[in-house]
């Protein structure tokens, strides 16, 4: 028996996800390092030190915002 889905939305785009994804979890599989990236989960920012706590769940929208360094 496979693994249950979820649906979510980030930065508006559709994505299905395997549930009982983190918000951690996520990020490394998108490649973003958690310390360049501000979120904010159905419509409140989400503080970095609740990222490895907060499971995702189907319905959820994030927007991601990812900083770049440079100059």
């Amino acid at each position: 028996m496979g693994s249950q889905m979820i649906t979510i939305k980030i930065n508006s785009k559709t994505q299905r996800l395997n549930s009982g994804i983190s918000v951690t979890d996520l990020l490394a599989d998108l490649h973003l390092n958690t310390d360049q990236v501000a979120i904010e989960l159905n419509q409140f920012i989400l503080p970095h030190h609740c990222f490895s706590t907060t499971v995702l769940k189907d319905g959820d929208r994030l927007e991601l915002v990812h900083f770049v360094g440079g100059g």
